[in-house]
């Protein structure tokens, strides 16, 4: 776990990393070394085996331990004890705590290391996997064999011939994405026969999920052609980590990302991941869960929670205003009327709303610190849970940052006590 803080720390690759650390006695220390070596103490590659050690439910344990302790370093004790509850209704009203403190909610995608995929690029990249099998399995049949004419010549002179161009119509396009379908078709099929007589077997592990990735790639982009439209679920969008799904974010930036979709939820500048999805979600529907787990977390509700429109359902506003909690934002319905009667009133509601949007840009600056500083922009690990991993670890190294933060404010307003009682 200390190598991988450090490594989140410093913002390195995995070689690096074990580099920092062969170089670094105080790395070492961290870590729990008793004396320092000069030799690596592990080999880059493990630090994958690391990854899979941490699964991301075991690191939400451990960043909820964080964050009781820079929650008792700002609040009083007497604050953070939850309530006992008898187990019925009456007893859970009368010994529940008056709603505290700001819940801050929100969703973001940490796009996967892939290029941006295309379907006449993904259609290539699977046609040039699926003639290395070919190979393989040719090879071990041995000499006195035909291999099986897989045109592959033919096929990166037709791609190359759309890749190319600048613009592209839609009907040479098309033309193009037919002719790698029914490349690809061919490859299998000759795979097929290859298999009766060598069996898959001696393809490695990578090979034979790439074999197993490039049938369905292969079925649903003929069955999007066929139907002439762009949309399947389940997309496959990587042939390498076909995990990845598209998430439709509608940002003027990217109005596409790919990769895992995060919910979060911030108190006092201590974020909570909630949810991790590689589907898309809504996640208006999280927001009952996490003022719930607010209330397991610290022992009562909380006095108001932040967040968009999306978030703003029936559902929600029903269950707020069922405990009594603001959900910031206006009210559903047309806009009242201004009268001399309840101009105050609307004006006191409109700078509350802007006070509510000013808290909520703690939640979108936590996501900038996450994808500027701790690599939530671009998530190198290639597995679902390692990547699952490593993005928890990224907040988890935030919440670590707040707690040194907030331990060295107590240590100087301490020391600076002690100086003034002194003179």
């Amino acid at each position: 776990l200390a190598t991988l803080i450090i490594k989140e720390e410093l913002g390195v690759s995995d070689r690096a990393c074990v580099v920092q650390i062969t170089e670094n006695p105080y790395l070492q220390y961290f870590c729990g070394l008793k004396a320092f070596i000069i030799d690596p103490p592990f080999d880059a590659s493990m630090l994958v085996h690391f990854r899979k050690r941490f699964p991301a439910d075991v690191l939400n344990q451990v960043n909820n331990v964080i964050a009781q302790k820079v929650r008792e370093k700002q609040s009083p004790p007497e604050d953070q004890q939850p309530p006992k509850m008898d187990g019925n209704d009456e007893g859970d009203d009368q010994q529940r705590q008056e709603n505290k403190g700001k819940l801050l909610v929100d969703a973001t995608c940490a796009p996967a290391d892939i290029t941006y995929p295309t379907d006449l690029k993904l259609l290539n990249k699977a046609r040039e996997k699926s003639e290395t099998i070919i190979d393989e399995l040719h090879q071990a049949r041995g000499r006195g064999h035909k291999k099986p004419r897989t045109y592959r010549q033919n096929a990166r002179k037709q791609f190359l011939s759309v890749a190319k161009d600048k613009r592209i119509g839609a009907k040479k396009m098309r033309r193009c994405r037919r002719q790698q379908l029914g490349y690809l078709r061919r490859n299998l099929n000759s795979i097929d026969r290859l298999s009766q007589e060598t069996g898959l077997g001696i393809l490695d592990r990578r090979q034979y999920k790439e074999l197993l990735v490039i049938s369905e790639v292969l079925r649903q982009q003929k069955w999007m052609h066929v139907h002439r439209i762009r949309r399947i679920d389940d997309r496959i969008v990587s042939i390498s980590q076909p995990h990845v799904r598209p998430i439709i974010r509608g940002k003027a930036g990217a109005k596409t990302e790919f990769g895992a979709k995060i919910s979060i939820s911030l108190v006092d500048g201590i974020s909570f991941v909630d949810r991790i999805s590689w589907d898309n979600f809504n996640e208006g529907i999280d927001l009952i869960g996490q003022i719930e787990a607010y209330r397991e977390r610290f022992g009562c509700y909380p006095e108001s929670v932040h967040a968009d429109k999306i978030y703003r359902n029936r559902d929600n506003r029903r269950y707020c205003k069922k405990h009594k909690i603001r959900l910031s934002g206006p009210k559903l319905g047309r806009p009242p009327k201004v009268t001399e009667a309840n101009a105050l009133a609307l004006k006191a509601s409109k700078q509350q709303a802007r006070l509510d949007e000013i808290d909520r840009n703690a939640v979108e600056g936590k996501f900038g610190q996450g994808k500027r500083r701790y690599g939530l922009n671009r998530i190198m690990t290639k597995l679902a849970y390692t990547s699952e991993t490593a993005i928890t670890l990224s907040f988890l190294v935030m919440n670590l940052k707040r707690w040194l933060a907030t331990l060295l404010f107590f240590f100087f307003q301490r020391a600076r006590m002690l100086l003034f009682q002194g003179g």
